[in-house]
């Protein structure tokens, strides 16, 4: 589905400073997978989100999604069959307009827009179908504006409308790192389940690592724009954060606490 070939990124070349971000990487994600990228600050880890999403170009190497080539395909174009999500839930939503206008411009996400456009009553019940589940009240609030919202309620808010058209892929960067711990607990376990119930091939960065772990069904480990560890299946379900430590921890230096917090929804067994 995703297919990256010899990909490489570069931050002021040729200067004293010089950053190689991602380092000729070959990464090949099939339909329906979900991965977690996780590694510690300046490991590549936005930039790789950058490169697929066409935020950057990349200096060399290739990007291919369906089979074909989009390396060098504008941001705006790829956004008709990307969706995605950052870590400010302030991002991904238009303040100013309500809960239903802003689940109705994303449903027309891909498609052509007309001059006029409105929510109608069949897509009022939709989204009140849709917004229930979640058990916020956002479905009793359609015509509130969106500003009025919390930073939680934007962020589950924001992964409704980046799925609502089901997008051929989904990119997460970070979605609950700024946000309380139960709120975040919420967003995990609702962005796991839509994206199972969807089949949508996922890519999620993290700083957690047990949330990497417990999350999704494949898992990749970035460090100085390389992929160090790729594991996925049994291996991964059966993974600990103290085992990754244990086998990197004289290669790669965890600069941030983060890395080691605890799991989504709790403790861990070993």
């Amino acid at each position: 589905m995703l297919v990256l070939q010899s990909l490489r990124k570069i931050f002021n070349p040729n200067t004293p400073y010089e950053k190689v971000a991602i380092d000729r990487i070959d990464l090949e994600v099939k339909h329906g997978e979900f991965v977690t990228v996780i590694g510690s600050n300046g490991a590549g880890k936005t930039s790789l989100l950058n490169l697929i999403a066409g935020t950057l170009l990349p200096d060399e190497g290739r990007i291919l999604i369906d089979g074909q080539d989009v390396t060098t395909v504008p941001e705006h174009r790829r956004a008709g069959y990307l969706g995605r999500i950052f870590q400010n839930p302030l991002m991904g939503t238009a303040s100013s307009m309500t809960i239903e206008e802003n689940l109705a411009m994303a449903e027309l996400r891909g498609r052509r827009r007309g001059l006029a456009w409105g929510v109608t009553r069949r897509q009022r019940e939709q989204y009140r179908n849709l917004l229930k589940p979640l058990d916020l009240g956002l479905e009793t609030r359609l015509r509130d504006r969106v500003s009025l919202l919390s930073g939680g309620e934007r962020q589950c808010l924001t992964l409704l409308m980046a799925t609502l058209s089901l997008p051929k892929l989904l990119l997460l960067d970070e979605p609950t790192a700024a946000l309380d711990p139960r709120t975040a607990e919420k967003v995990a376990r609702l962005t796991d389940r839509i994206a199972r119930e969807h089949h949508l091939t996922t890519i999620m960065v993290t700083h957690n690592m047990a949330q990497a772990i417990e999350m999704g069904d494949r898992m990749i480990m970035l460090h100085e724009g390389k992929i160090q560890f790729d594991i996925r299946g049994e291996e991964k379900r059966n993974l600990t954060v103290e085992a990754v430590v244990k086998r990197f921890g004289e290669k790669i230096v965890f600069e941030d606490e983060t890395l080691l917090c605890a799991p989504v929804g709790g403790q861990r067994s070993n």
